[in-house]
């Protein structure tokens, strides 16, 4: 049974903005210790690929608050949420502290979809009970 569905569209043009107004700091506080490494390696050999792979955690995370219903409130957070992928490269949600505890002691399942163009990256997310 479906338990919440979302989605978000992100402006890339926004993010890179961001960055140029704060730098790392900006990433720090939306990607988990991993995805930060993964963006530090992308950004390093490509800047613009390091914005979009920014910009489609920012969405995908955007998705997954509001499928879940807490929106940006605790114990939803930017760090605890990360966003990973499954052998086959399909994205999925790897959920860390609090969260993790939150989301399995209703014991939700997600399922996400993400997507990105030169000036939009888009999320899709549904959470369901199992």
């Amino acid at each position: 049974m479906i338990y919440g569905i979302g989605t978000d569209i992100c402006d890339v043009r926004r993010i890179r903005a961001s960055l140029a107004r704060h730098g790392e700091r900006f990433a720090l506080k939306i990607l988990s210790d991993a995805e930060f490494a993964t963006w530090q390696a992308r950004s390093a050999r490509w800047p613009e690929r390091g914005v979009r792979y920014l910009a489609t955690r920012f969405s995908a995370k955007e998705a997954f608050s509001k499928a879940i219903g807490l929106g940006m409130t605790m114990p939803m957070s930017w760090r605890l949420c990360e966003v990973g992928n499954l052998p086959s490269g399909q994205p999925t949600v790897v959920l860390h502290g609090a969260l993790k505890k939150w989301f399995d002691a209703r014991g939700l399942s997600a399922h996400l979809s993400v997507t990105d163009e030169t000036d939009y990256a888009a999320s899709f997310c549904v959470v369901e009970n199992l």
